[in-house]
């Protein structure tokens, strides 16, 4: 999606935007925590409320902002910092908002004895900001983290990180001990001067495409200096493919949530914690994070972290907001009784037994954090009588917060590293034994003989079921006299059947998925419908005699998923029997407007959709991680297409697929005939032309409508063949160039006849300019072997000039399919941007400069320089 309208100097330096919200945030807060210390009078009424709206608009949505461009420009640290810290900021904006709002809020403490207890009324107080010392703490660690970890990208940022923890210690003890807000301002002070600083000096870097003031570019130490690389990676073999540069990594993001939400349930749990009010809404906006981390996941293709994070924020969103119900509003001493009726907790057991599951062909920390969180969803399950149950649910979210913690760490430097540098544990078991063991699974269930597997699954497919799930589990009701239970249980329906299903709707939209967004979307209707009349029903005045709305919207929704399940019945068996129960489910809400439910019915058929949702989440889920039908789901009944096929017009060119060494062979052909043709590369899709032909390099221009001085670069197949052609090229150049080729980096060096020794032949005068010449050495094998096959290519990326990038061999095909003699098909590209091209030819005099910065980030580039500079000279 194009950023239209938004100043480019932000979108290429988005730190400047994450920078400048900490600054005016802390710059805030220290201008309150002076006047504090000077008047003794904290700020109060509308002058606190000020200050939260100020925090949340600032510190919140300018980082919000900042993350998200981050995260597109490929920036691991930069991602995770920045909307964590948004998260922070809107925390303790919401926070002040509160403490102002309701300044007699208070917060009970939590007995020992069962989950399903009640905190006695009347124990130790502390107020409503004091209760944010629990966010506070977790995300003073999460600091110290960032500190670190930014020491290996630059010298600034650590700076800015560092003072931001110390400024949080300082702001929590401030909330006892008065003295400490002047410390808290003083820190706050360096944190202004030091993000000012690093602002101008982006704000410089992106203005000039080169670094003016010191600070960026240089890492405090290498973090190759952490460890060398472990021989088992995290990635599993057979699982996955090509590396992926389109988005940073957001499991350090998701790992960051993982670690804040469980602390702040381990000092509730241990009694350090009032009510659970403050506790909900920061615990809330950490996971609304986790969805971030979630949908990045899937805009990477990640089934298996797009389902996990997710699970893992309903999880917390719905836990935290029960425990606030159950705080706030029901002082009843009934509601232990009214806990152990509600069966939600054992759906997100079994999830969780689900993911640790897939996780086994991971790594080894992977696998322990899974396990960590069933050993978490076991203790807050209200049927089982756990003596103790306090002290073990924080012991449970102890765990879970550290193993979390240094998940993020190893996850930072490995993603920087783009190593394993920090280990996470051997993989338990291999990919190919996992795949198996499935389908020895499928074989028993299928003994009767071979049945078609079911159509592919999609990356958010699996949500959808453990959205629907959820919210059958948790609206199971064992009678419909207990208002307390009812209560309750509206988090656990509302949260995942509604707000979760809203956000798959999101996501299969953004797939373009049609039938896939109206599924969830109406499902979510559904289920929100349920919470507000079958749940809250009595909090709102609705009962007998006036549910006449609600009678002709279950009859109406009734009609509409008819419809659902005649196109679920073109999908699977799995989703056709999830469509029929929800059609039962409908007339039970049918049934409960007319006042003649019978509740037995209801219950078993809340059950039978929670095992096919069951069923369904996990079948989805390793289906998709591995790419194959390990677990059956169910032929389609039918097909939607007709059964006589339209006749498809034929494509304007020649299009082989690039996994036969037959399209390898007819594209090959073609270029040495002259003809110009679509590629593929590790970057975007790109138009060729061999060197020998100067009459193709000619038509490149004219296809493309390309200005003439715009010189053409050249592809070759590795290194060797340009030390071959003898150029005179300096050690530190070499050096360079070893250290970035294969790779999405070009480099401009001076031109000259050792070129037709290269093979660029009679296209010498139309590649380059008069004195120079871009070199790239593609990092994809069918593009090498192509080049091995005709010789050095002159190359540009396929599309008309000035329009974006082609990433998928349909966009080069529909836009200059009927100007060109073939296409390279390879499916979808690595990258949604062009290579970073880089001026080396005066690189032993005055160093080198970026000229463009695409999909390796200029700061990168800058570091392998300065590494391989120091060691050649």
């Amino acid at each position: 999606m194009a950023m239209a309208g938004f100043a480019a100097v932000f979108y290429s330096e988005p730190a400047v935007l994450g920078l400048l919200g900490n600054v005016v945030s802390a710059f805030l807060l220290c201008l309150q925590n002076f006047a504090v210390a000077h008047t003794g009078l904290r700020p109060r009424g509308a002058e606190d409320i000020l200050a939260g709206v100020h925090l949340i608009l600032i510190g919140g949505f300018v980082q919000l902002l900042a993350g998200f461009l981050a995260f597109r420009k490929y920036d691991h640290l930069g991602g995770a910092a920045f909307l964590t810290f948004s998260a922070l900021w809107s925390s303790y904006g919401a926070t002040r908002i509160m403490s102002a709002a309701y300044p007699s809020l208070q917060n009970t403490t939590l007995p020992s004895g069962n989950s399903s207890h009640l905190p006695p009324l009347g124990a130790a107080q502390l107020s409503a900001s004091q209760s944010a010392v629990a966010g506070l703490v977790a995300y003073i660690s999460i600091s110290f983290v960032l500190c670190f970890c930014s020491a290996t990208t630059n010298y600034i940022m650590p700076f800015i990180f560092g003072a931001l923890a110390l400024a949080l210690v300082f702001e929590a003890v401030a909330l006892f001990c008065q003295w400490a807000l002047v410390v808290s301002g003083a820190i706050e002070l360096v944190i202004v001067a030091c993000g000012l600083y690093g602002a101008v000096a982006l704000l410089l870097k992106g203005i000039t495409q080169r670094y003016v003031l010191p600070g960026f570019g240089h890492p405090l130490f290498n973090v190759l200096l952490l460890g060398s690389a472990q021989k088992s990676s995290s990635k599993a073999i057979g699982e996955e493919k090509k590396k992926n540069t389109k988005y940073a990594e957001p499991m350090a993001l998701g790992n960051i949530c993982d670690t804040v939400s469980p602390f702040i349930f381990a000092f509730y749990f241990f009694g350090y914690m009032k009510t659970f009010c403050v506790g909900a809404v920061w615990i809330s906006i950490i996971s609304s994070c986790q969805l971030l981390s979630s949908f990045y996941s899937y805009l990477r293709g990640d089934v298996y972290h797009t389902t996990k994070f997710g699970v893992h924020s309903l999880y917390w969103l719905v836990m935290s907001w029960e425990e606030f119900t159950l705080t706030t509003f029901l002082g009843l001493p009934r509601a232990q009784e009214s806990r152990l009726g509600m069966f939600g907790g054992w759906f997100f057991l079994a999830t969780a037994c689900a993911l640790l599951l897939m996780s086994t062909h991971k790594d080894t920390l992977e696998m322990l954090q899974n396990t960590s969180f069933v050993i978490l969803t076991t203790a807050f399950i209200h049927q089982i009588p756990l003596p103790g149950a306090q002290p073990l649910l924080g012991a449970a979210c102890s765990l879970c917060t550290a193993l979390s913690l240094y998940a993020t760490f190893a996850s930072l430097i490995n993603s920087i590293g783009e190593k394993a540098l920090i280990p996470v544990g051997a993989q338990p078991v291999s990919s190919s034994a996992l795949q198996t063991a499935l389908m020895a699974l499928k074989s028993r269930l299928t003994s009767t003989g071979e049945l078609p597997g079911g159509t592919g699954a999609a990356v958010p497919d699996a949500l959808f079921y453990v959205c629907n799930g959820l919210a059958a589990a948790a609206a199971v009701q064992g009678g419909l006299g207990d208002p307390s239970r009812q209560q309750l249980s509206i988090p656990s329906v509302l949260i995942p059947g509604a707000v979760g299903q809203l956000y798959v709707c999101r996501i299969q939209a953004w797939g373009g998925r049609r039938f896939g967004s109206v599924l969830p979307f109406c499902y979510a209707a559904f289920w929100a419908a349920w919470a507000w009349l079958r749940l809250a029903g009595h909090l709102l005045n609705i009962g007998a005699g006036n549910t006449e709305g609600f009678t002709a919207g279950s009859v109406a929704f009734l009609v509409l998923n008819a419809f659902l399940i005649i196109l679920a019945s073109s999908f699977n068996v799995v989703l056709l029997c999830v469509t029929l129960a929800m059609e039962l489910l409908s007339v039970c809400f049918l049934l409960f407007t007319l006042e003649n439910l019978p509740l037995p019915f209801e219950i078993v058929v809340l059950s039978i959709f929670s095992i096919l949702c069951f069923y369904g989440a996990t079948a989805s889920l390793a289906n998709c991680m591995f790419g194959k039908d390990l677990l059956m789901m169910g032929p389609p009944l039918f097909t939607a297409g007709s059964s006589k096929k339209d006749p498809q017009d034929p494509p304007p060119c020649v299009c082989p697929k690039s996994h036969c060494t037959s399209g390898l062979r007819t594209i090959a052909e073609l270029l040495n005939t002259g003809a110009v043709c679509g590629v593929p590369t590790d970057t975007v899709y790109a138009l060729a032309a061999s060197c020998k032909h100067p009459q193709a390099i000619e038509k490149v221009y004219r296809i493309k409508d390309r200005p003439q001085e715009k010189p053409i670069c050249i592809f070759i197949s590795n290194l060797d063949q340009l030390r071959a052609a003898a150029p005179p090229i300096s050690p530190l150049l070499w050096e360079f160039m070893e250290n970035v080729y294969p790779g999405g980096i070009g480099c401009i060096i001076q031109k000259g006849e050792w070129l037709k020794k290269l093979g660029v032949g009679a296209g010498y005068s139309r590649v380059g300019t008069q004195d120079s010449i871009m070199i790239r050495v593609p990092d994809l094998t069918v593009l090498v072997h192509l080049i091995d096959m005709t010789g050095p290519l002159a190359v540009t990326s396929a599309n008309p000039s000035g329009e974006v990038d082609s990433t998928h061999h349909d966009m080069v095909i529909s836009r200059l399919g009927h100007k060109l003699e073939g296409v390279l098909c390879d499916g979808e590209s690595d990258e949604v941007v062009a290579s970073t091209v880089v001026n080396c030819t005066k690189i032993d005099e005055g160093g080198i400069t970026i000229v463009r910065e695409g999909c390796i980030p200029a700061g990168k580039v800058m570091q392998i320089f300065e590494r391989v500079k120091n060691r050649v000279l």
